[in-house]
């Protein structure tokens, strides 16, 4: 269809990145399935897609580091964010029961997030695999009558599977953060939340003087990652997000910043977005 964008997400149709995809950019989208996201990452460096959606943290698995280093290192932009509420259900093809099913699929981070659940089961075998959408179209292509995957709800509408035990989810907070990509840079309209990665001198104070510039100005930090760097033993560089209210003063903030970090990456400059907890 004319106008349609293509929006490369990891896993299949109905994975959760998917649902973010649609969320942020309507229903109006090809997407284009990536197995993993340096795939991910390549297409959309190399302009086979015109976006791309990434996870970048969970609420209960943490922050996943490489997919900021894939950030880096392909020089994507981060145009926007999408938090996702993540609900996992436990599904099966139609007419198995919960006693039938010997393994459980899915992705490994899903499988952390339904870990208290999961050690109710016994002689029930969990098996780590790509994807959770991908999971349950695999008990269709297969016909497994004693796999059961965990999933979104989506996917088991997608591929005709019945939820067996909803919400097996250990935290009912489970919330997915995911970037928004693009392969060059855009003005955002309304931005007024920054992701960047700097790296300072290796002396005592020099992180403390950072931040310390962010916190007397007003400017929130949201987020704040250190990775290791290669070859300096002990140095690292910061991923951090900062939000602001004030443009002018931002500007004015980030140009001292410069001044007292060794160097400095924008990943992108976009609008944030509310997470709202869940009743």
């Amino acid at each position: 269809m004319d106008g349609q964008k293509r929006i490369a997400i990891q896993g299949v149709a109905g994975a959760f990145h998917e649902v973010a995809a649609r969320r942020f950019f309507g229903e109006n989208i090809s997407v284009e399935e990536c197995d993993t996201f340096r795939i991910l990452s390549r297409k959309l460096h190399n302009g086979e897609v015109d976006f791309a959606l990434m996870a970048i943290e969970n609420t209960i698995a943490g922050t996943l580091m490489p997919n900021y280093s894939l950030v880096s290192e392909f020089g994507l932009k981060i145009v926007g964010e999408v938090y996702l509420h993540i609900e996992m259900q436990l599904m099966a093809l139609p007419g198995v029961q919960l006693e039938q099913v010997q393994f459980v699929h899915s992705h490994p981070i899903a499988i952390a997030q339904c870990r208290e659940y999961l050690d109710t089961l016994q002689n029930v075998t969990v098996v780590e695999k790509n994807d959770t959408a991908e999971s349950a179209q695999n008990i269709i292509k297969q016909n497994f009558k004693n796999v059961a995957a965990i999933a979104g709800a989506q996917a088991a509408q997608l591929y005709g599977l019945n939820v067996i035990v909803p919400n097996i989810h250990t935290n009912k907070q489970n919330f997915t953060r995911f970037f928004v990509l693009s392969r060059e840079e855009k003005i955002v309209e309304n931005a007024n939340k920054t992701s960047l990665c700097f790296e300072i001198e290796h002396r005592s104070g020099s992180l403390a003087e950072v931040l310390m510039l962010f916190a007397i100005n007003g400017l929130n930090l949201t987020k704040i990652q250190s990775v290791p760097i290669l070859g300096k033993p002990y140095q690292y560089n910061f991923f951090i997000d900062l939000e602001w209210n004030d443009i002018a003063l931002y500007r004015s903030v980030m140009k001292r910043f410069s001044e007292k970090v060794r160097s400095y990456t924008l990943l992108g400059e976009y609008e944030r977005k509310s997470l709202h907890l869940v009743a």
